[in-house]
Protein backbone atom coordinates (compact mmCIF):
# COMPACT_ATOMS: atom_id res chain seq x y z
CA UNK A 1 0.00 0.00 0.00
CA UNK A 2 1.41 3.40 -0.93
CA UNK A 3 1.88 6.21 1.60
CA UNK A 4 -0.90 8.36 0.18
CA UNK A 5 -3.43 5.58 0.72
CA UNK A 6 -2.17 5.03 4.30
CA UNK A 7 -3.03 8.59 5.23
CA UNK A 8 -6.48 8.40 3.64
CA UNK A 9 -7.64 5.13 5.25
CA UNK A 10 -7.83 6.49 8.81
CA UNK A 11 -10.16 9.49 8.89
CA UNK A 12 -10.15 10.27 12.63
CA UNK A 13 -10.02 8.60 16.02
CA UNK A 14 -13.42 8.13 17.69
CA UNK A 15 -13.27 9.67 21.17
CA UNK A 16 -16.48 8.68 22.96
CA UNK A 17 -17.41 7.11 26.27
CA UNK A 18 -17.76 3.71 24.63
CA UNK A 19 -14.37 3.93 22.91
CA UNK A 20 -12.74 4.98 26.20
CA UNK A 21 -14.32 2.02 27.99
CA UNK A 22 -13.23 -0.39 25.23
CA UNK A 23 -9.72 1.04 25.34
CA UNK A 24 -9.37 0.57 29.09
CA UNK A 25 -10.64 -3.00 29.06
CA UNK A 26 -8.96 -4.49 26.03
CA UNK A 27 -6.10 -2.27 24.78
CA UNK A 28 -8.22 -1.26 21.78
CA UNK A 29 -8.61 1.94 19.82
CA UNK A 30 -11.53 3.03 17.66
CA UNK A 31 -11.04 4.88 14.36
CA UNK A 32 -13.40 6.28 11.75
CA UNK A 33 -12.19 4.87 8.43
CA UNK A 34 -13.12 5.30 4.78
CA UNK A 35 -16.09 3.23 3.63
CA UNK A 36 -13.98 1.24 1.14
CA UNK A 37 -11.26 0.30 3.68
CA UNK A 38 -10.67 -3.38 4.43
CA UNK A 39 -9.29 -4.94 7.59
CA UNK A 40 -5.90 -5.36 5.93
CA UNK A 41 -5.87 -1.69 4.91
CA UNK A 42 -6.64 -0.59 8.47
CA UNK A 43 -3.98 -2.93 9.90
CA UNK A 44 -1.30 -1.63 7.52
CA UNK A 45 -2.23 2.01 8.15
CA UNK A 46 -2.16 1.73 11.95
CA UNK A 47 1.10 -0.23 11.98
CA UNK A 48 2.80 2.24 9.63
CA UNK A 49 1.51 5.49 11.14
CA UNK A 50 1.76 4.66 14.86
CA UNK A 51 4.63 2.11 14.83
CA UNK A 52 2.74 -0.57 16.81
CA UNK A 53 1.91 -4.24 16.23
CA UNK A 54 -1.77 -4.91 15.57
CA UNK A 55 -3.32 -8.11 16.94
CA UNK A 56 -6.77 -7.83 15.39
CA UNK A 57 -9.10 -5.50 13.53
CA UNK A 58 -12.91 -5.48 13.59
CA UNK A 59 -14.90 -3.19 11.30
CA UNK A 60 -18.51 -2.05 11.58
CA UNK A 61 -20.66 -0.26 9.05
CA UNK A 62 -22.71 2.46 10.73
CA UNK A 63 -25.95 3.40 9.00
CA UNK A 64 -26.78 7.10 8.81
CA UNK A 65 -29.80 8.36 10.71
CA UNK A 66 -32.96 9.55 9.02
CA UNK A 67 -33.53 13.15 10.07
CA UNK A 68 -35.76 16.01 9.08
CA UNK A 69 -34.15 19.26 8.01
CA UNK A 70 -36.63 22.18 8.10
CA UNK A 71 -39.63 19.94 7.37
CA UNK A 72 -37.80 18.02 4.64
CA UNK A 73 -36.83 14.42 5.04
CA UNK A 74 -33.13 13.74 4.82
CA UNK A 75 -30.52 11.16 5.73
CA UNK A 76 -27.07 11.44 7.21
CA UNK A 77 -24.25 9.64 5.42
CA UNK A 78 -23.30 6.05 6.20
CA UNK A 79 -19.79 5.56 7.59
CA UNK A 80 -17.45 2.84 8.83
CA UNK A 81 -15.53 2.43 12.07
CA UNK A 82 -12.74 0.06 13.01
CA UNK A 83 -11.86 -1.43 16.39
CA UNK A 84 -8.09 -2.04 16.47
CA UNK A 85 -6.52 -4.20 19.18
CA UNK A 86 -2.77 -3.72 19.62
CA UNK A 87 -0.29 -5.91 21.45
CA UNK A 88 -0.04 -5.67 25.21
CA UNK A 89 2.35 -3.00 26.46
CA UNK A 90 2.06 -0.79 23.39
CA UNK A 91 0.27 2.56 23.36
CA UNK A 92 -1.06 4.88 20.65
CA UNK A 93 -0.82 8.51 21.75
CA UNK A 94 -3.94 10.07 20.22
CA UNK A 95 -3.98 13.25 22.32
CA UNK A 96 -0.34 14.21 21.82
CA UNK A 97 0.50 14.01 25.51
CA UNK A 98 4.07 13.53 26.64
CA UNK A 99 4.63 11.27 29.61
Amino acid sequence: MNNERLYKVLVAPRVTEKSARVGEQGNQYVFRVTTDATKADVRDAVEALFDVNVESVRVANVKGKSKSFKLRAGKRSDWKKAYVRIQEGQVIDLLGESV
